[in-house]
């Protein structure tokens, strides 16, 4: 009798988180959410397994979401396989030629189409491209001692559009295209800060490994404006890792996103608990 009290107990919590998510759900449909996919929960299946059916979930109920993804230890992983040596400029890896065709091999191939499959295995429409197709994200060299790194330097979002209007989940790798041709190497934060800043999108979710951006005690603070993040970087409490995510998310606020999201990609259903739970999972920042 006690096992069948506590299983109603179960219940009950779920369905009143389902009801309680009504007003997001309503809030959301036809929302425009980019997702940056990577650290940890990349590279374990069972985290894969659920970013991809949390991503459907949120397509079958109106919101239509863009997968931008990352991918350095795999393309580091597979450059020391190939025995493809690298230089380094002010600790960056320069992108020479045969950098980059392991990186394009490895970004636009292996992860793109591991986490298309994925969400067509949870029964959504994932479609892979990269910035190049469709001329997506024409770039410039952000800096010629680091070779074919580029910078998003204008965007054509057609494509994605049409997809939206098809059911399509878009899952983009990082590259873009230079206008005389060449292939560029972007780093997949900025990346999704551009395409969310074309699309002018209702979120942008950047999934780390960290719970989000904390103060000066090491607490995460859950609402941050634009002004507070400089702030916080001048007096040195962003610092590291953390800089080119606000860097980030500030340039896509000024683009035209209503709102950018650092939050923990290894926590369960993250993006979930995000938009569809009046609790939130990071640290969300807003222009003012």
């Amino acid at each position: 009798m006690k096992k069948q009290t506590a299983m109603n107990r179960d219940w009950i919590a779920t369905a009143r988180t389902l009801s309680e998510a009504l007003p997001y759900l309503q809030r959301y449909e036809g929302a425009i959410v980019v997702v940056k996919f990577g650290g940890h929960a990349m590279t374990d299946a069972e985290g894969l397994r659920t970013f991809a059916r949390d991503i459907v979930l949120m397509r079958q109920v109106g919101v239509n979401p863009v997968i931008v993804h990352g991918g350095g230890p795999m393309i580091n992983e597979m450059l020391d396989k190939l025995q493809v040596k690298s230089d380094f400029v002010k600790g960056k890896r320069v992108t020479d030629a045969a950098t980059m065709d392991v990186v394009e091999m490895v970004l636009s191939g292996q992860v793109n189409k591991r986490i298309v499959a994925a969400i067509n295995e949870q029964g959504g429409k994932g479609v892979g491209l990269s910035g190049k197709d469709a001329n997506l994200m024409i770039c410039r060299q952000d800096d010629p001692e680091l070779g074919l790194v580029g910078t998003p330097d204008e965007m054509d979002t057609t494509i994605l559009h049409s997809m939206f209007r098809s059911d399509i989940i878009p899952v983009i790798a990082p590259i873009g295209m230079g206008r005389a041709g060449e292939t560029f190497n972007v780093n997949g934060d900025t990346a999704a800060g551009a395409i969310a800043g074309a699309l002018r999108a209702d979120r942008l979710l950047l999934l780390t490994d960290v719970a989000g951006v904390k103060d000066g005690s090491g607490e995460v603070v859950t609402a941050l404006t634009a002004q507070q993040i400089r702030d916080m970087t001048a007096e040195g409490i962003i610092a590291g890792g953390m800089i080119p995510k606000t860097e980030t998310a500030l340039d896509a606020i000024e683009r035209g996103v209503r709102a950018v999201v650092i939050l923990d990609g290894r926590a369960p259903n993250a993006v979930l608990l995000e938009l569809f739970t009046e609790h939130g999972a990071g640290s969300m920042i807003r222009a003012e």
